[in-house]
């Protein structure tokens, strides 16, 4: 087997970092312009392929040879790339991609910045002019005088320039490799290897959309912010009312108090306040009206759609590289709207008649109408169905399974009510006393936020935090909920404990730990300056924790420290853990194993999946196979590590994406 690193350098007129690689390969001015490859680690050689030179013949061949494994940084663009390149859609199962080698080892994404992390020494990092180059050669420039008026510069233009960026794409192949060599001890598995394959298949296959929606929904939302806009000078006659600053003195001179902030929950505040009404009230629902990000979605939607109408590209394997997760790119659909309001194929009409009366005579808020619809854009192929399954409960059907919380295990292999469940055992009342009507149902609400804030060592703030105030919940309450919970699920507490006892141990002694299934290890590659604490979950995937460390906390204790990607600043920094956020980790992880397992199942059984979100999963489907039954049997079927894992999902059918 020979072993082939690329890298490549491309025009095209589409802007990739808000359109996609996908849409940036599709344009018709598509083309390659520099391909840079090593073969078996010699030196790098590049074909000029903007200036006529052409690839050797063996070279052409081995792009789509079964003998050859493909090597790149972010290899999902260097196949579809030269998937257009050669007019044939090219076997995923022949590349490997050094970014996922490098996420899976819990290293950042971005070569330069993967380079950094690793320690490369200077002349093995990018180019720091090479943005600059990117931007000169890759993009189309503004016509001006100087330039003869011209929408893109090519070679001819500043030959310097050009043979600094053929060494700036050397480099990227010598900095590839060299990140691979040193990753090399610590592989990818294969089975991770191949969930990166089918996630490329279900990138590259995207997902349909209502393009008549959301250019209905662009267009009255402009119309409704100009008519917001102008109501809001008559009222105040303040120059630009959606400014903070104006605003906010607008406000105190009108109410008589100060406002210190004009953030979502405390204008949601302000609005409920009895005491501020008329045009101050009024304000308050027009600055909401205007802060509803309800067209960015669509705008992104517009900006990243195919001339096919489909969206692709929209899923980042191991984007959230600490758990392993998929991340949402672009649409970010992790992070869509709820549907609320009823009647949903009806408010989509109106939308597509661009009826905004209508709308708000039927819907009230525009906006906010807009901001609920955007998950119905999705939708179909013409004449399909959409399947949408999702695991219920994951994180907490997993906890209790790693901690053997026995009592939780058999309300997830019964009824399934957790939250009522969770009450019960936390007030010692009757489960079946916890029901609507009865005054006793008061307490599911406490054993709801209780579940959602506290299994991963939350205590009061992570209540407040998950909205406990909001519901009514007393703050004098929280610190009972607090200990009352813990009491009920001493298995999981302890598991918090053992976990943290055992990443302690390995950091400070280097003998494996096991727990509960789970072994913690300390890895290290010496010659390349690596060293990991590494926890094995029961799949045999790792979490990777990259030069491990013991400080002190505040209470005296040991404290986990480790480097990563700081989640603010989304830089390389040191970082700071304990036993309920490394169990909060290793949940995730293991839940994510489950949903790429039920992937694999369901792409093997022809169900072809569009996207997925956390633990959902969207298929779209002719309407004689949209079977919803035969989907979450697939999804619930035992899994091969965790046969006894109670497992359940549930979904619907229908002709648009929607959660409510």
């Amino acid at each position: 087997m020979r072993h082939l690193s690329i890298d490549l350098e491309t025009y095209s007129s589409v802007p990739i970092n808000k359109a996609g690689a996908f849409k940036y390969v599709r344009s018709k001015d598509f083309e390659v312009l520099l391909f840079a490859y090593s073969l078996d680690g010699s030196p790098v050689e590049i074909v000029d392929l903007a200036q006529g030179e052409l690839l050797p013949d063996w070279l052409y061949k081995a792009i789509a040879s079964p003998e050859y494994i493909k090597h790149a940084y972010n290899a999902a663009f260097e196949w579809y790339c030269l998937s257009k390149f050669t007019g044939q859609m090219l076997p995923v199962d022949q590349w490997r991609d050094t970014m996922l080698h490098g996420l899976y080892c819990g290293f950042t994404a971005g070569l330069d910045a993967t380079g950094k992390a690793l320690g490369l020494p200077e002349d093995k990092r990018k180019l720091t002019t090479g943005k600059a180059l990117i931007r000169y050669f890759c993009v189309p420039c503004s016509p001006t005088k100087s330039n003869g008026q011209r929408t893109r510069n090519y070679p001819k233009h500043d030959p310097e320039k050009w043979q600094l960026f053929k060494e700036y794409c050397i480099g990227d192949v010598v900095t590839e490799s060299e990140i691979e060599r040193r990753l090399s001890n610590f592989p990818v598995p294969d089975e991770v290897q191949k969930q990166w394959e089918t996630d490329l298949l279900i990138n590259a296959r995207g997902v349909a959309v209502d393009m008549d929606l959301v250019g209905g929904a662009l267009e009255i939302d402009a119309n409704s912010r100009y008519e917001l806009m102008t109501e809001a000078k008559d009222i105040s006659g303040l120059e630009n009312p959606n400014s903070n600053k104006q605003l906010s003195e607008w406000l105190e001179k009108e109410t008589g108090s100060s406002v210190d902030d004009l953030r979502k929950d405390t204008v949601a505040a302000m609005i409920d306040d009895d005491s501020i009404t008329g045009n101050a009230n009024r304000m308050l629902e027009i600055k909401q009206g205007l802060s509803k990000t309800s067209t960015k979605k669509y705008n992104a939607i517009e900006t990243a759609v195919c001339e096919d109408s489909r969206v692709r590209g929209m899923l980042q394997f191991y984007g959230a590289n600490r758990t392993g997760r998929w991340a949402g790119r672009f649409v970010q659909v992790q992070n869509l709207p709820r549907t609320y309001i009823g009647q949903l194929p009806m408010a989509r009409r109106f939308v597509k008649e661009r009826n905004a009366n209508m709308l708000r005579f039927c819907y009230g808020s525009v906006p906010d109408t807009l901001s609920q619809l955007i998950r119905t854009s999705f939708v179909p192929s013409e004449g399909n169905k959409l399947v949408d399954a999702d695991f219920s409960s994951i994180e907490a059907r997993i906890i209790s399974w790693l901690a053997g919380e026995q009592w939780r295990l058999e309300v997830f292999r019964t009824h399934g009510k957790i939250y009522e469940a969770s009450a019960s055992q936390m007030f010692g009342v009757p489960i079946d006393k916890i029901k609507k009507g009865n005054p006793e149902y008061a307490l599911r609400a406490k054993g709801k936020i209780a579940e959602l804030a506290l299994g991963y060592q939350g205590s009061v703030g992570a209540l407040i935090q998950m909205g406990a105030l909001d519901m009514g919940i007393p703050e004098d309450d929280l610190p009972d909920i607090v200990t009352r919970w813990r009491e009920s699920n001493r298995m999981i507490v302890d598991l918090w404990y053992k976990i943290e006892g055992a990443a302690v141990n390995t950091i400070q002694t280097g003998i494996q730990s096991g727990v509960n299934g789970l072994i913690f290890s300390r890895e290290f590659d010496p010659n390349n300056d690596l060293d990991f604490l590494t926890i094995t979950l029961p799949s045999g995937r790792k979490l990777f924790y990259a030069h491990p460390t013991l400080g002190v906390n505040s209470w005296g204790k040991p404290s986990i420290e480790y480097r990563g990607v700081h989640q603010t600043t989304k830089q390389w920094a040191v970082l700071e853990t304990y036993g309920g956020k490394l169990v909060e980790n290793i949940v995730q992880a293991i839940a994510r194993d489950c949903l790429a397992i039920a992937i694999e199942h369901l792409e093997a059984a022809g169900f072809h999946i569009v996207f997925h979100i956390h633990d959902e999963v969207v298929i779209d489907s002719p309407p004689e196979n949209a079977d919803l039954d035969a989907v979450t049997k697939i999804m619930t079927q035992p899994v091969p590590w965790a046969p006894d894992l109670p497992l359940n999902a549930d979904g619907w059918v229908g002709d648009f994406f929607t959660k409510d």
